[in-house]
């Protein structure tokens, strides 16, 4: 069974709760009046100590992640300072080990990833190269995260920790802000991994199978 975690989005004292897992929404990017109004939280509600990832929201911005969970003590927090919308937003709690959170910013749509451990001796670990699916030209199943090092494509089960990746054989010149000049589409699922990318100055199809581990 898939996990479920309520997302909470608090605004004006009304409460309103959706799914973080629900659906592969894939709405155009936004525009540059684009506002992140409301804070949002994430709770895996079926976990005895309620694990959660708080986004709260400042001048329009996506200000700060807080993630913690009863008797853990005290929040961690890391700032962001991003422009988003909550459809561009998905979180996956596995239990108190650890939170990923992927969002891609506005105006643009690059793609961040990352991975919240709740334990204060591990460190944060941060992508601003992910290959998100908020993009309508990138596919990537359902409880993968996916990156790029403008090289290569990694994957990794969110919930396992079970790797895989594809060379492209080269480095490209990958510009992140404007992906598709280079990575036009993607379609990564825990068996395959297909591109369309761009390698000296011409379109390529690269894919490989792959095992996750």
């Amino acid at each position: 069974m898939s996990l479920k975690l309520i997302v909470f989005i608090l605004l004006g004292g009304t409460l309103l709760v959706a799914s973080c897992n629900s659906g592969k929404n894939k709405p155009a990017f936004c525009n540059e009046n684009a506002c992140l109004k409301d804070s949002l939280k994430f709770i895996k509600d079926n976990h005895p100590l309620k694990p959660y990832v708080y986004i709260s929201s400042k001048n329009c911005e996506a200000d700060t992640i807080a993630w913690s969970y009863m008797g853990m003590g005290s929040n961690r927090k890391i700032a962001l300072g991003y422009i988003l919308l909550k459809e561009h937003v998905r979180c996956f709690i596995k239990d108190t080990s650890y939170a990923w959170v992927l969002f891609n910013t506005c105006p643009g749509g690059r793609g961040y990833s990352i991975k919240l451990p709740f334990n204060k001796k591990n460190n944060i670990s941060r992508s601003g190269a992910a290959i998100n699916d908020f993009d309508p030209k990138f596919f990537v199943e359902e409880g993968l995260v996916a990156n790029t090092d403008r090289g290569n494509v990694f994957v990794e089960d969110m919930n396992t920790g079970q790797k895989a990746m594809m060379t492209f054989g080269k480095e490209t010149d990958m510009d992140l802000d404007a992906i598709h000049e280079t990575l036009d589409s993607v379609n990564i699922t825990r068996q395959h991994i297909w591109t369309k990318v761009k390698l000296d100055g011409k379109w390529k199809t690269m894919e490989k199978d792959i095992t996750l581990q």
